[in-house]
Parts: structure tokens; sequence; C-alpha cells
């Protein structure tokens, strides 16, 4: 069949998005719409891909670049005159040489997949397109029939007549094409329409007369973004796709429609996740673990038999049967060994708490190294700023830290030492030591009679 090269159309700017960001650059589940387009090539093996950039040329590029596709190549259609001219242009450049047929696509169709785009490179026919029946086909190209049933041509919905915009099939502006034929029709496009542009459908007419095949697929896997609202249901139906596979491998998801996973999540069999969670980028997720409700990861690691609820992790992991939580914020850099603990309203960032060590509640442990068996009590903080430079604090294992404890960095406390609570601690505690740092109590006797029998004045005599 000879090689293939995929052109992928993505220099639009999308200005029904009424947005600063390129229209392909805008996310849905866990990918910008140019990615999935991108994604649903990557099992064929293709010899090229091409992406066609214009509008916001350097940022759709980089992310093209990031897919990290095989044979990936970019070019860029400076000036924006319509799809038979973005395709001229990679034919201009050389990006099309030596290859024997062209798979085109628009960059803004994120619910195309392997299958649908399996059915057109195998059509039995020189050229082929594919085309849908959308419950509305406002908008879209009409593929326009003889008597016989053959493709004759396509017309843009501005540009078709009253009975053209009829027509239920249209052209979802996906096209296989000779590569040959298509560099020969592109060069006699001259824009005769009423946007003045050079539009690919223009070549379906001299080319369905040397063999074209129409494939119709679903309107589903074709449907194009032009809006918001159009972004909002596509992603829609990626959550749905992406739920449905994980329920498949074995996941269970209590509440499918209220759970969010982005494309590149990962979840092993046996997990729990429960409803209002949300995963994001790189987060993956142990057999057996539970995260949710209410709770959002980004770049996490919850590991085997893991639980975390009622919480935000950022970059953070979590070891095998640690949790997390109510309402707990883990940091990048935060690491919960195996069976440890941070509990509720505790924050942590670039900190380690070692195996079966605890934060129970209401701290913030920030630069810390925490040993195994640390008992870390309620209130205490990591001092870890002065201001310039941040310094760590280091806890021994089976060290017990007292309520309310500021431990002030650069510090450390030594394995078994206990510091009381209230304390502010500025100095290292060596091993099994106790550190107490508190001022010395004082008592106003019949203060609450002096309160009562003074309003307005100062009833300690301090003011």
């Amino acid at each position: 069949m000879g090689s293939t090269a995929a052109v992928v159309l993505a220099a639009g700017k999308g200005t029904r998005f009424h947005s600063d960001l390129a229209k392909v650059l805008h996310p849905l589940a866990g990918r910008t719409m140019l990615r999935w387009v991108l994604e649903s090539l990557r099992e064929f093996g293709l010899d090229r891909v091409i992406v066609v950039v214009g509008h916001q040329a350097e940022a759709v590029a980089a992310e093209a670049a990031a897919s990290d596709l095989a044979g990936l190549s970019v070019v860029e259609q400076a000036e924006q005159r319509g799809t038979g001219h973005a395709v001229r242009v990679a034919f201009d450049v050389g990006a099309l040489d030596g290859v024997d047929r062209v798979l085109v696509l628009p960059g803004d169709t994120p619910l195309l997949d392997a299958g649908t785009l399996h059915r057109l490179l195998d059509a039995a026919a020189p050229a082929a397109l594919l085309t849908a029946r959308p419950a509305d086909p406002a908008g879209y190209g009409r593929v326009l029939r003889a008597a016989d049933g053959r493709v004759e041509r396509i017309v843009e919905h501005r540009d078709a007549t009253e009975a053209e915009r009829a027509v239920d099939e249209i052209n979802a502006g996906m096209y296989v094409f000779p590569a040959d034929a298509l560099r020969r029709e592109l060069g006699a496009l001259r824009g005769d329409n009423t946007q003045g542009e050079l539009y690919l459908t223009d070549v379906v007419a001299p080319l369905a007369a040397e063999g074209l095949a129409a494939v119709e697929a679903t309107a589903e896997a074709v449907a194009g973004v032009n809006d918001r609202a159009q972004l909002a249901a596509a992603a829609a139906v990626l959550r749905r796709r992406i739920n449905e596979r994980l329920l498949l491998g074995g996941v269970t998801l209590v509440d499918p429609e209220r759970t969010y996973v982005g494309a590149e999540v990962a979840i092993a069999p046996d997990a729990v996740i429960l409803p209002n969670t949300y995963l994001e980028g790189a987060t993956r997720i142990g057999a057996g673990a539970t995260v949710g409700p209410d709770s959002r990861l980004v770049d996490a690691l919850v590991e085997e038999g893991a639980v975390v609820s009622y919480s935000v992790l950022l970059g953070a992991s979590v070891g095998p049967g640690a949790t997390v939580g109510p309402f707990s914020y883990l940091r990048p850099g935060a690491r919960l060994e195996r069976a440890a603990k941070a509990g509720a309203f505790v924050e942590i960032k670039q900190s380690t708490v070692g195996e079966g060590s605890k934060v129970p509640h209401l701290s913030y442990i920030g630069d810390a190294e925490i040993g195994q068996g640390v008992n870390v009590g309620a209130g205490t903080i990591t001092c870890n700023f002065d201001g310039r430079h941040k310094h760590r604090t280091v806890i021994g294992d089976g060290a017990f830290i007292g309520s309310d404890t500021m431990l002030v960095a650069p510090v450390t406390i030594g394995p078994r030492a206990v510091t009381a609570a209230g304390s502010a601690i500025t100095q290292d505690v060596p091993e099994g030591a106790l550190a107490l740092e508190r001022t010395q109590q004082v008592e106003v006797p019949g203060y609450a009679d002096r309160v009562a029998g003074s309003e307005g004045d100062d009833p300690a005599g301090v003011a």
C-alpha cells in the first residue's frame, strides 16, 4: 500500500472560544484537543505526521512535539487561507515528498478513535472520506451524491443552497488521498467561494471521478469542537470512555458520573474511587487503595492499600497502607512511607514521614525528614523559612513531638527524644532527651471580679 503520512490541521484561532488560547490547546479530560487527535494516530505506525500550525504557532508546535510521536514534524501556515492552503503549504515545503498517501485530519476532533481511522485507511478506493449524519448538520459541509449513490462533491454550509442544506449527510473533514493526485488538485484551487479561501473540499469532485469511497462514521466520533459548550460535551464523552475502561479493568467507581479521571492516570484493579474525586496528570493509584470522596490528586502516587479521603495531593506520594485525611493538603515533595498517617487539617511539603509515623492533626510539616514510629502532636509546626532561605528539620526514629511544638529549623530531634507541649525548640535535642521550653506562668488574683466592675477600663492595669 506504500507509505502514508498524516497531516493534522491545527492553525486556527477558534474565535468562538473567546479565548487568548489557541483552540487546539484547550484541555479536556487530561489532554489538549490536539493531543487527543495525535494519540488516535499512535497505533498506526505512520511514516510521517505533519502538524500544520498558525495561530500561536510556537505553543502549538511545542504541544505537538510533547506527544513524542515518531516521524512528527511541524509546518507553519503563516497566513491562514483555508484548509486547502494548509495542506498545500505542507507540500510546498517538502514535508510530503516521497509519500504515497496522505491522511488529512482536523486538530479539533478529540473524539476521533483508532477504529474509525482504521475503516477510513482500509477503504477499497484510491481516495476516501469520512461522513456522518448528526442530529443537527448545521455548519458542516454537505456530501452531495449522484443518483447511483456515488459522491460527486462537497459543498460548504455557507455556500450551500437551501436544497443542499437539507441534506443530512455531512463531511467530517477527514480524508485519505493519493499524494500525487492531491498535490495536483491543490495546485488547481482558486478560492471561488464566499470566504475567498482555498477549500480542501474542492479537491473531492475531481478525485471522485478517479475513485473515492465514503465511509460513514458515528456523529460522535467525528464531532468537531468549536466553542466551550461543545468542549464540555466532548469532555463528558471522553470521561465516560475513560471510566468505562476502568470499570471493565477491575476498578470500582462508586459513582462514575461524579468521578473525573484524566487520560494519563493509571489505576490498578481493586482500587476504589469514591464520588467527587478528581484524578489528574500522571497520577497512579495502586491495587486496593481507596481515594475520595471529595478529593483532588494531581501527579500523585497512592500505593497499595492506602486511603486518601477529603484531601488534596499535588505531586505527593503515599506509601502502602498509609492514610491521608480528612482535609489534608500534601504538596510537591511530600512522601508518606508505609503505614504512615497525615490526619485532619495537616499540610506537608518537601518532607518525608517515615514508616508508621503519625501527624494526626492540625500541623504543618515543611522541609522535614521524619523517621519511623514518630508521633507528631496536634498544632506542631516546622518553622522552615527565615525570610530568605528554607531550612530542614530532622526528627529521629521513635521521637515524640508534644502538641503545639514549634520546631525552628535548622534543628534535629534525636531518636526517642521528646519535646514538651507548647515548646519552641531552637536547638538540637539529643537522643532520648526531653526538651522543655516555656515561660513562667503568671497569675492575676481577682481578675474576673475586676473585669466585672471596670467596664471600659483596663482591668489588668497594663494598657
